[in-house]
């Protein structure tokens, strides 16, 4: 009867500390959901140049693709929830939406690699145990997938500017040369009419 009884104890007591764990966990995560900040807070994003961001306030949901995309640094899960919803709308109103002027393929890609980037941590989000350390890598990659996508943005006006140079600059050669080939034929026009 001792060993029956023995090996019922041994069995009720691994049962009933492999129930505990389970508590710690739920409480665990519940207290990262409500206490730990998640995110660069001091991530530095870039700015739009003055051009592009012409275009950026003509671009139906840019900036609260913008807006959102910012704020994901520095929130709880509670809020990340929040605001990554509103950053994946965002985007995909953008996407569906891009002026034919942004239509590059640069531009085109790094908006779908920052719809994606924040679909994966929408999905992370979802999750019922979430890892604090895969979530925190989720918007760190989020984090570049903005900013490189408004980096991009801003080099495509910039070349846009430097092509309008460009041409400026050869026009005014072709006038140049086109003077410079005027005076030589009006003085070979002098020079005849004086011989």
């Amino acid at each position: 009867m001792k060993p029956y009884f023995l090996l019922f104890n041994t069995i009720f007591l691994s049962l009933a500390s492999c129930g505990n764990p389970s508590k710690e966990v739920e409480t665990t995560q519940e207290n990262i959901e409500t206490t730990i900040i998640f995110g660069e807070e001091g991530f530095v994003f870039s700015n739009l140049s003055e051009n592009a961001k012409n275009y950026g306030m003509q671009w139906g949901a840019f900036e609260d693709f913008e807006i959102e995309a910012k704020s994901i640094n520095g929130s709880t899960i509670d809020g990340l929830r929040t605001k990554t919803k509103r950053l994946v709308r965002s985007l995909d109103s953008i996407s569906k939406r891009v002026p034919d002027t942004l239509r590059t393929k640069p531009i085109v890609s790094r908006l779908i690699v920052a719809k994606t980037r924040a679909m994966l941590l929408q999905q992370e989000l979802q999750k019922r145990n979430i890892d604090s350390v895969r979530l925190q890598l989720q918007i760190k990659e989020m984090n570049h997938a903005a900013k490189n996508l408004i980096i991009q943005i801003n080099e495509k006006f910039l070349k846009d500017a430097i092509d309008l140079q460009r041409i400026d600059s050869e026009k005014k050669e072709i006038e140049s040369q086109k003077q410079f080939m005027d005076s030589i034929f009006k003085q070979e026009i002098k020079d005849n009419k004086s011989n």
